[in-house]
């Protein structure tokens, strides 16, 4: 069985949840089937490169990544013919669409996240928006199967687009590689920094954007225990209002108070573990999260966990027992932040118990999310597909 992936990010151009998910299935796909790997840029090991058509390049951003897709589409059409395409995000969905048109070949998605879900995203795309919103149901419409990496996902697909047929929507939650995230002992991305290892470590990682919520972790930052000190490892901002505003929070929380530091930019692998494991507490304060892979890769390091408790993120956060869950309510974010730091301090007053959070993470993380179980079930549902 041969199966063309779809995608945006592949190394080492991974700046995004959907990224590691591409990363290491098609890795563990690979010991399975044969693969060949589409994604936007240059050609790399692994992977196809494909990028915008003359005159596009400097189009509107969707506009460039539909003539992405239509020279991915392109190459599956001329190319050794897959038996299935398996596309991830609206970004490679209609490349997906057409190819599977040209081939005859069956159209799998794995839904990361949903444009009517994310209105933020008119920020970056203006008018793109728009188009990338009519691409994604265009394509979950004509699927022939839709992978939801949550059961809270899936409930949200089926009601944003109640058309579709619920026996195409199947669930297979991310993975996490506890090989490679797991607990380390260098600190020195902190050390050089001037964190002190001695006091308790509330830590973000993530991109900025309105979706990670951000700004309410800056918030909640204001009531943080005076000992507490916050670590944000947040970079590549959707669009240069929301760098600016972010900029200005943390600039003005670190005005009114010693010990926040931020990392302005992506960090390697090995920092970002350094990170994790040396966190008393992760924070994850996402307002729209599908499942949030990042949980998962603090767990694996043996951080506790203090999320919000929106999308797929229950089904890896165990609230009192891996960590702890904050309901998140769009019409009052002032309660949110101050839920958020109540449960932050009261890890940090309580080392034995976030500790006993941390090793019941990493537990958790080894025992139930294999990046080989993901990829043999995804295999299944090829051959679902085909028969």
């Amino acid at each position: 069985m041969r199966t063309a992936i779809l995608t945006r990010e592949f190394p080492p151009d991974v700046y995004g949840g959907a990224g590691v998910h591409v990363e290491y299935l098609v890795r563990e796909l690979r010991a399975l089937i044969d693969v060949d790997v589409h994604a936007f840029g240059d050609d790399r090991p692994g992977a196809t490169g494909h990028r915008p058509g003359p005159g596009l390049a400097d189009a509107n951003a969707a506009l460039s990544t539909l003539s992405v897709d239509l020279d991915m589409a392109a190459a599956l059409d001329r190319g050794v013919r897959a038996d299935v395409l398996h596309s991830h995000t609206w970004y490679a969905n209609l490349a997906g669409q057409v190819g599977g048109l040209l081939t005859g070949a069956p159209h799998v998605i794995t839904a990361h996240s949903l444009e009517p879900r994310r209105p933020w995203k008119a920020e970056q795309l203006g008018g793109g928006y728009r188009l990338s919103s009519w691409v994604e149901r265009t394509a979950y419409g004509a699927a022939d199967a839709i992978i939801a990496v949550s059961d809270g996902m899936r409930t949200d697909v089926l009601a944003v687009y109640p058309e579709l047929d619920p026996a195409k929507v199947h669930v297979i939650r991310n993975g996490i590689d506890t090989a490679i995230y797991h607990p380390v002992d260098a600190r020195t991305v902190l050390t050089d920094a001037g964190v002190d290892l001695d006091a308790p470590i509330a830590s973000f990682v993530g991109r900025i954007t309105r979706q990670k919520g951000v700004r309410h972790l800056i918030a909640a930052a204001h009531q943080f225990d005076p000992g507490v000190q916050l670590v944000l490892c947040a970079g590549a901002p959707d669009t240069p209002e929301i760098a600016r505003e972010t900029a200005e929070a943390v600039a003005e929380l670190q005005r009114s108070r010693p010990g926040v530091f931020w990392f302005d930019g992506m960090l390697t692998l090995d920092q970002v573990t350094q990170v994790l494991s040396a966190s008393t507490v992760f924070c994850c304060p996402s307002v729209y999260e599908p499942l949030g892979i990042v949980n998962l890769e603090a767990m694996a390091c043996g951080a506790a966990v203090v999320a919000s408790d929106v999308g797929g993120i229950p089904e890896v956060v165990q609230d009192g027992v891996t960590g702890t869950l904050v309901h998140y309510d769009p019409d009052d974010e002032t309660a949110f932040a101050t839920d958020l730091a109540a449960a932050v301090n009261a890890l940090v007053g309580d080392p034995a118990e976030a500790a006993g959070f941390g090793r019941s993470g990493r537990q958790r993380a080894e025992r139930e999310f294999s990046w080989t179980a993901v990829a043999e079930r995804t295999v299944e549902l090829y051959r679902q597909v085909l028969r």
